[in-house]
């Protein structure tokens, strides 16, 4: 694990999308919820962040699969030719499962639910919020 410098970083939103398959056209509520929070968290991700700067070295990496959204921190430098870069990981890592989106601010207590997981009403495993 290296230092962490102060800089804004930059961000890499990975597997963020929904497909759209013939079953979840005809129940076009379901297709607009899954739709809905994919986009809503992408947003919410970046809106977490300041705008980096050019020259940031610095990098945060939101990766989801089967909904959960792995969360790195690295660093690059480049050594050798230009086309050589190396990578080198200086922070946390964790996983994060969505379960609640809120529209608001989380000061506002009586905030409107957007949406939420509910873990058995999903008729299919294979069913996926965010990504593939």
């Amino acid at each position: 694990m290296g230092t962490m410098p102060e800089a804004y970083p930059h961000l890499i939103l990975n597997n963020f999308k929904t497909k759209v398959s013939l079953s979840l056209l005809a129940n076009s509520c379901t297709y607009w919820k899954m739709d809905s929070v994919c986009e809503r968290t992408v947003y919410i991700l970046k809106h977490l962040f300041p705008v980096p700067k050019p020259d940031t070295k610095q990098i945060i990496t939101f990766a989801n699969q089967s909904d959960y959204i792995s969360f790195r921190h690295h660093i690059y430098e480049k050594s050798g030719g230009p086309k050589s870069i190396e990578l080198k990981e200086i922070g946390p890592q964790f996983e994060l499962c969505l379960y609640q989106v809120k529209l608001g601010t989380v000061d506002q207590s009586e905030a409107q639910v957007e949406w939420v997981i509910r873990p058995y009403m999903n008729m299919s495993k294979k069913r996926k919020f965010l990504g593939d």
